[in-house]
């Protein structure tokens, strides 16, 4: 299976300014190659009789090469996949969004979200040094896998840049055979079918009076100065370090399900839907249930471990663990499960774990 790797550069002020100038081509591109097929899409819709094709990425580089590197010559300055790659990701976005399973893509701003993809002779040097095209030799500060990278995504976030590449790695075959269930919550993170309960960071919760401290003190700055710089700089490093934590306890959490049981169960949650709650919706993007799914779903396949989850409807909360009757209202206030049929008293959350264990066996 493929797996990525990221990594944190040890970049020198060339470095940087050359960072700056291939993300700056693959923004531009981006942004000329959206408004362009913005352009062709409304008229497709104001003339029915004489449409547009609409173009594919290789369409789009053939128009760019004529219409725009004649005009702007920095785009010789920077590698030739830049631009390239960033129409490739257009096209991609457009093709989610006619398929309904992405909105309208966005035009990019600069100092958000920067990266751009290289491609082409990209080698491993040794350890820690990675060759990428027209840049050079990189150097991060961790091991590098001695693989051959077809292609790298170097990226910034808030003053640090990072590389990432996938590569392939063999699926390992798990030797345990015991199930597990996996209830998450608002309260604590996740709590387990075997009686363990993973307290969760809420690292955006312990740091908000901090963040909203920093973001007030920068209400009138005036836009574009140094000291706004320096305030935009102090609140992004504030945001990583934030989702650093929340990400550090996911990922920790995750590998160790993966490697220690032999099927993990878990509930189908409707993330999108619970986020509507104005309420909790704060709480619930702070344990960041959609990225717990997402890691111990890969590292169920790279682990050898099964993944099993159970349907959205199932009452897993409601339905007694002892004797299986399932009780007709649960509040959410109610954190410990009373069963009016055989009297058993169990945690809410524990009940449910040890009920989603069951759906395995």
């Amino acid at each position: 299976m493929l797996l990525g790797f990221k990594t944190e550069l040890k970049l020198n002020k060339a470095q940087r300014t050359a960072f700056a100038k291939h993300c700056g081509v693959a923004r531009h591109a981006w942004n000329w190659g959206l408004g362009l097929t913005k352009q062709i899409l409304a008229h497709n819709k104001a003339n029915p009789d004489s449409k547009i094709k609409f173009p594919s990425a290789i369409d789009l580089h053939k128009w760019l090469v004529v219409l725009v590197k004649s005009e702007y010559e920095w785009y010789y300055e920077v590698s030739k996949s830049t631009p390239q790659q960033a129409l490739m990701g257009l096209r991609e976005s457009w093709k989610r969004c006619f398929k309904k399973t992405a909105g309208v893509p966005k035009f990019k701003k600069k100092g958000q979200r920067d990266s751009f993809t290289l491609e082409g002779t990209v080698k491993i040097l040794g350890n820690n040094k990675i060759q990428v095209p027209v840049i050079g030799v990189l150097k991060t500060y961790e091991r590098l896998p001695q693989i051959k990278p077809k292609s790298v995504t170097i990226s910034r976030k808030a003053d640090r840049w990072f590389i990432s590449f996938r590569f392939e790695v063999d699926v390992q075959e798990s030797c345990q055979k015991d199930v597990v269930g996996v209830d998450l919550g608002l309260k604590v993170l996740a709590t387990l079918s075997t009686c363990e309960v993973v307290v969760g960071t809420k690292s955006y919760k312990k740091y908000e009076a901090k963040l909203s401290r920093i973001q007030w003190l920068n209400r009138h700055k005036v836009v574009g100065s140094n000291n706004w710089k320096k305030a935009q700089l102090e609140i992004a490093r504030l945001h990583r370090k934030i989702a650093n934590i929340r990400k550090d306890t996911l990922h920790k959490l995750t590998t160790l399900l993966a490697k220690n049981h032999g099927t993990i169960v878990i509930e189908d949650l409707n993330v999108s839907g619970m986020l509507a709650n104005h309420k909790l919706a704060k709480a619930i993007a702070d344990m960041s249930f959609f990225e717990f799914r997402r890691q111990l779903t890969y590292k169920c396949e790279l682990y050898g471990s099964r993944l099993v989850v159970a349907d959205r409807w199932f009452p897993s909360s409601k339905t007694c663990s002892n004797c299986g009757t399932k009780k007709q209202t649960l509040t959410l206030k109610e954190r410990v499960f009373e069963c009016d049929h055989c009297g058993f008293v169990i945690d809410r959350d524990l009940n449910a774990a040890i009920n989603l264990s069951k759906i395995a066996s």
